[in-house]
């Protein structure tokens, strides 16, 4: 067969792949972008076809002729946090079998990150976005509503108004937490915390609540630190609370890293846990689990929502009507040696 190539870069074209497999070009595209629809045995021509003539898809002009591309764009605000590892592998599973290609964007919780973000990914004409959270800049905002392009957030509820949201009451979760502490006999109750992003902050206002019903509303047991979260940060606001406020017994980390670091820190300074000081964790990480003690925490629904949210988004794409707007998915307390 002769092979003429793309007349502007002399590259092999799907137009080529689709002769040599015998098929149409919309099948041979279907086939390479993986749509389950496609025979088995006819994805198995079309991609010995494009091997043979080392075809390589080109997405900007697949987007240019459709006006959308097949790209599904998430914004997540971390790479390293374990939440987000999961929920992207849950948006996979969903969007792979439909031939769709996700990009991912990592802002580092920098809302001037996203938005430079949002414009990048804006002009390659994604088919959708899932956002996480509703936290963004004011010209972030005003470029997505421009756009037309569909939007699904997720993590968080009660956003912007007839916003769709995939996620769980971060607010009712640190209010859970300190409830679990206060039903457990605890007085001196802590809140240790670090990122400070916007969910973090929501967790404080429900524990904070939750003790203010109590009465034992108390700033001074908070330790607030703009940090990255981590193990080893963890260790070091533990000792820094302990410093401040020796007769703390009951602390709530706004994430699993920073109580798995205080548990390995107590252990090391003699403190008793939970007889001294009882704790409780966010997001159940698998770690916390086999911790000494093991670990109570609040395990969040983190493959969940990105599978929900996802499937959201692609019945938008499919031009249905979500009528819920708003999917809590709820979490779960797990009651453990810590507690």
């Amino acid at each position: 067969m002769s092979r003429t190539g793309s007349r502007t870069t002399g590259r092999p074209t799907l137009a080529e792949v689709a002769r040599l497999s015998g098929v149409s070009p919309i099948t041979a595209s279907r086939a390479l972008r993986g749509v389950s629809t496609v025979a088995p045995e006819l994805v198995e021509k079309v991609v010995a076809a494009a091997a043979s003539l080392g075809y390589v898809a080109n997405p900007a002009a697949r987007a240019l002729a459709s006006a959308r591309s097949q790209s599904v764009v998430v914004l997540i605000p971390s790479l390293s946090n374990q939440l987000f590892i999961d929920t992207l592998e849950a948006i996979h599973e969903v969007m792979r079998p439909r031939g769709l290609e996700v990009l991912i964007g990592n802002y580092h919780y920098d809302l001037a990150e996203e938005e430079n973000l949002i414009r990048n990914y804006l002009a390659y004409q994604p088919c959708g976005m899932l956002l996480t959270g509703f936290e963004r800049s004011d010209a972030a905002r005003q470029m997505l509503a421009a756009s037309g392009v569909p939007c699904v957030h997720m993590m968080e509820l009660n956003g912007e108004p007839g916003a769709l949201s995939v996620g769980f009451s971060q607010q009712q979760a640190g209010r859970a937490a300190a409830r679990h502490l206060i039903e457990r006999g605890r007085q001196r109750l802590a809140f240790i915390a670090a990122q400070l992003d916007p969910r973090v902050m929501q967790r404080a206002e429900g524990f904070r609540q939750a003790l203010a019903e109590a009465g034992l509303q108390a700033a001074e047991l908070e330790v607030l630190a703009p940090e990255p979260s981590s193990i080893a940060l963890g260790s070091v606001l533990f000792s820094q609370l302990l410093q401040q406020s020796p007769d703390v017994d009951g602390i709530f980390f706004c994430n699993d890293d920073l109580a798995q670091g205080a548990v390995l820190q107590a252990l090391r300074q003699g403190v008793e846990v939970p007889r001294q000081v009882a704790m409780v964790g966010f997001n159940d990480l698998p770690a916390s689990a086999h911790m000494v003690p093991r670990l109570t925490s609040i395990r969040t629904p983190r493959a969940a929502v990105g599978r929900g949210a996802a499937q959201a988004l692609l019945a938008l794409l499919d031009g249905k009507r979500v009528a819920d707007t708003q999917q809590d998915l709820g979490f779960e307390l797990m009651v453990r040696e810590s507690s």
